[in-house]
Order: C-alpha cells, then structure tokens, then sequence
C-alpha cells in the first residue's frame, strides 16, 4: 500500500470520528443512547468499512442496549457523515465498545501488584525537621 493511502485513511478516520461524535451529540435526540463517547475510527485502506469504537457510562444490559440502537441508527449516522464529508463512498459504519482502557487498568493493577507498590522516591523532608 503506498504511504500516501495510508496517511489519507488516517486523515480520514480521525475526520470520521470528530463528525461522528458532533452527530451523536447535537443530532440524535435519544435519550437512550445516554453518555457515548467515539474514542477512535479504523478504516479498511479501500476506505469502505469504518469501525467505529465507543465508550459508554452504561454497563450489562444497558449497554448492549445502546450498541442496538446505534446498530439501528448507523443508517442515519450514515447519511449525516455524508453530507458533511466530501468522499466518494460514504463508508459503512460498525460499532464496537472499546476496552482499551478496561485493558490498561489491568495492565496497571498487575504491574502495581508485581512491583510491591510505587517506585518512585519519597519527597525530601521539609527544613528544620526531624527524619
């Protein structure tokens, strides 16, 4: 793949995702979708296929729930993007909840727990005190 198609799909993926975000926030008028928040967008090099990833305040049911009714509503999302960007195809929307976060808590939590705490020194003691 040249260098160039890829910048582009960045560029654009990165433009997709502040659109996207301004459409569920100012245009979706939903109750149900609650607080969402687009964290990123991968597109396919042909610029087809968007996957975009969210975040939500929701958790279990809720949650999936308001996956559904962004799985209704790609078509609408769709549209908007459309007319808000200059592309020849619109590409495709998926949703998927991100859990990169989820992950790097983890991630921290297990470091924390191998290491035996924090590393980092202690701050020296103020003047004219006893150690």
């Amino acid at each position: 793949m040249p260098k160039t198609a890829y910048q582009r799909a960045v560029r654009v993926a990165d433009q997709i995702r502040i659109e996207v975000a301004e459409i569920l926030m100012r245009r979706m008028k939903d109750p149900r979708l609650g607080f969402v928040t687009v964290t990123d967008v991968t597109l396919t090099a042909d610029l087809r296929i968007a996957r975009v990833y969210l975040t939500t305040l929701q958790e279990g049911p809720d949650e999936a729930q308001v996956f559904a009714h962004l799985e209704r509503a790609a078509g609408f999302i769709r549209t908007e993007l459309g007319r808000r960007l200059r592309l020849r195809y619109t590409p495709e929307l998926t949703f998927f909840k991100d859990t990169t976060g989820i992950r790097a808590n983890r991630v921290l939590a297990l470091l924390e727990s191998v290491g035996g705490g924090d590393d980092r020194p202690e701050p020296p003691a103020p003047e004219g005190t006893a150690p």
